[in-house]
This record gives structure tokens, sequence and C-alpha cells, in this order.
């Protein structure tokens, strides 16, 4: 009973237009390829911030997070406002991602992990 009305709300809420399709990343100058990320990271129970470099197919441990950097890019000339990086983050008890996808430094909210306990986001791509 649960599934079929998440699947009805679901489908309700797949007719809005969502941010996503608001998201405008100017290439008219090109996309210039990554040297590895700037991350930082939360811990909500303490309010610590950590942050930390990951470069392109490396891992980062952060607590109990398995972070890996895919790519990282930004429009030429933007890499501090504009950078958006491709994440796949695992909290080391589990075995499924907590996380894959594309994360925004103009936009962290956009596409967030959703993490009982830890929070991570793009800063900015490395030059």
């Amino acid at each position: 009973m649960i599934r079929v009305a998440f699947a009805i709300a679901a489908l309700a809420l797949s007719s809005f237009p969502t941010l996503a399709n608001n998201v405008v990343i100017d290439v008219g100058k090109g996309l210039v390829a990554d040297q590895g990320v700037i991350l930082r990271g939360l811990d909500r129970i303490n309010g610590a911030t950590v942050d930390f470099e990951i470069t392109p197919g490396g891992s980062h441990v952060y607590e109990r997070l398995e972070i890996t950097l895919t790519e990282c890019r930004y429009p030429d000339g933007e890499a501090q406002v504009e950078g958006f990086a491709y994440l796949q983050i695992r909290d080391v008890r589990q075995e499924e991602l907590s996380f894959e996808g594309w994360m925004f430094a103009s936009s962290p909210a956009l596409s967030a992990l959703d993490h009982p306990r830890y929070d991570v986001w793009v800063l900015s791509c490395k030059t």
C-alpha cells in the first residue's frame, strides 16, 4: 500500500518542472577538464567542517563516507563558481551507494547527498 502511494506521488510530481530543468551552465567558452575537486564535509552532530581534495579517479574517506571522484568540469575561467563534479558516495557500513551523480558548486542543494549525519558539497574544481 505504501509503495502504491509513493508511486502515485512520484508520478504526480514528475509532471511539475524541477530545479534541474532550470540549471543553465554557459559553455560558450567551452568546458575545461579537471585536475580534481575541492569538497567540504560537514558533521551535522558536532558542526565540524573539513575541506579536502580528490584527484580524478581517486577516493577519499571522510568519517564514515567513502567518496570517489569521476571528474570535475567547469566553464573556462569559472572554476570557483560553476564547477560541477560527478561523485559516488558510500557509507562504509552499507553496500549500496548513498549518492551517485553530479554536484554543482553554484547550486549545492540541487543535487545533494541524503545522509542522516554527514553533508558533502563541491566548493570548486582544482585548476
